[in-house]
């Protein structure tokens, strides 16, 4: 099956210039969601995995069902204020401003072996926060796995000292 035929783009949203990879249409269709998950899994099958993590909120959507796929656990990065716990926080860069996301300070144990996934690679930025949260509570990150990759936005650049895999180019 042809993922990326699967993947709607809309042109200039959110704004002009900007040509937007939209997941739903992949992820509404249950076969095309499965071939996914069930092939971001061989990326990684291979790979030492404890836990995903992905960020708020399309890493959720990519990083449970990777988790449910691998017979491991999942640990959700959210957005601030969100969890419940006691967290620890990152802030990373948007285009105009930062934002600032979580994970509960009890989340990962030091060495547990982390894959770190989301639907989109673009710059890097929120990634790189999640794989900051990750480290900061002694967990190793074995490898980031994305649906899409952005190839012209050279977020792979930021992500060198990782082993990073994508499924589906742009």
């Amino acid at each position: 099956m042809d993922l990326k035929e699967k993947i709607r783009v809309i042109e200039d949203f959110p704004k002009k210039g900007i040509s937007f990879k939209d997941i739903t249409t992949l992820i509404k269709d249950g076969q095309a969601f499965r071939e996914a998950i069930k092939s971001m899994a061989e990326l990684i099958r291979h790979k030492e995995v404890d836990l995903i993590t992905g960020p708020e909120a399309r890493g959720f959507i990519i990083g449970a069902p990777l988790a449910y796929e691998l017979g491991v656990g999942f640990v959700p990065t959210r957005k601030k204020g969100k969890l419940p716990g006691k967290t620890l926080q990152a802030e990373y860069k948007l285009e105009y401003g930062s934002d600032i996301i979580e994970m509960h300070v009890d989340a990962i144990k030091p060495g547990q072996k982390v894959v770190v996934a989301d639907d989109l690679l673009a710059t890097g930025g929120t990634i790189l926060s999640t794989i900051e949260l990750v480290e900061k509570l002694g967990g190793q990150v074995s490898a980031v796995v994305f649906l899409i990759e952005l190839e012209d936005l050279k977020g792979r650049e930021q992500l060198s000292d990782y082993e990073v895999f994508s499924l589906v180019k742009y």
